[in-house]
């Protein structure tokens, strides 16, 4: 099997494309492993879909299923285009969560996201405040200060609580910085594209920001969030890390 690494804002997939569906857990387990394998964040696996150009399997590394991931959204169509698998750098496919848009322009990929479903927009818990709002998967959100007010524990606590991923956000002259913790990987990563999504939602809510904006994950990468006709676009770099055959 030929398999591609990418990553997205330090954000890392295995990627690979076959007519099988089937089960995949096993083998994101193996392959997501830092140790004894290729090493990444998730595995996506693109099948064949009469909806849309293809579907896409994902995988966590802990070989559980996850609806939408925003940086593989971007990693995936890079991959896709640059394989030949679509007719042109515009493209759609299906995820767990609906169907998503990309626009594949050399290295850089912009995706329109699922619309975000607001599901509780304000309460507090272990002295922050806090919104939660699915924009593909449920993500926690605070405002806050300093991201060195970032708590891995109580994270850990609220993410098993209200099954979503939690993120602490930083608004500073316009721009927003994110730190999260991911579901799956049960940790903090160097970015997750709907976290960032989600931040972005809740500070534009608040009039922090604008309806478009820079962020920047743990990665220090940059990427732009804009609002348009409700729906969130997701923009940045992706870089194709290697392929390799097992």
């Amino acid at each position: 099997m030929t398999y591609t690494k990418y990553s997205a804002s330090g954000n890392d997939f295995v990627i690979f494309h076959t007519f099988i569906e089937k089960d995949y857990a096993s083998d994101a387990v193996k392959l997501c492993s830092r140790t004894e394998g290729i090493g990444a964040d998730g595995l996506v696996v693109l099948v064949p879909s009469k909806e849309a150009d293809f579907k896409w399997l994902f995988y966590n590394s802990d070989g559980s299923n996850a609806a939408m991931c925003g940086n593989a959204t971007r990693a995936v169509s890079h991959y896709a285009f640059s394989n030949n698998l679509v007719s042109s750098n515009e493209m759609q496919f299906l995820t767990g969560a609906g169907l998503i848009k990309s626009l594949v322009e050399n290295d850089i990929v912009e995706t329109q996201l699922t619309q975000p479903k607001v599901i509780n927009e304000e309460f507090i818990q272990g002295g922050f405040i806090w919104y939660l709002v699915d924009t593909g998967v449920p993500h926690l959100v605070t405002i806050v200060d300093d991201l060195d007010s970032y708590n891995h524990d109580l994270c850990a606590k609220m993410r098993y609580e209200y099954n979503a991923n939690v993120n602490f956000a930083k608004v500073e002259n316009g721009i927003i910085k994110v730190r999260t913790y991911e579901r799956g990987v049960e940790g903090e990563t160097l970015a997750c594209g709907t976290g960032m999504a989600a931040c972005f939602l809740r500070a534009n809510e608040l009039g922090l920001v604008k309806n478009s904006t820079f962020v920047y994950p743990k990665s220090g990468e940059e990427l732009t969030l804009s609002l348009k006709n409700g729906a969130i676009y997701f923009k940045g770099a992706v870089k194709k890390v290697f392929t390799t055959t097992i």
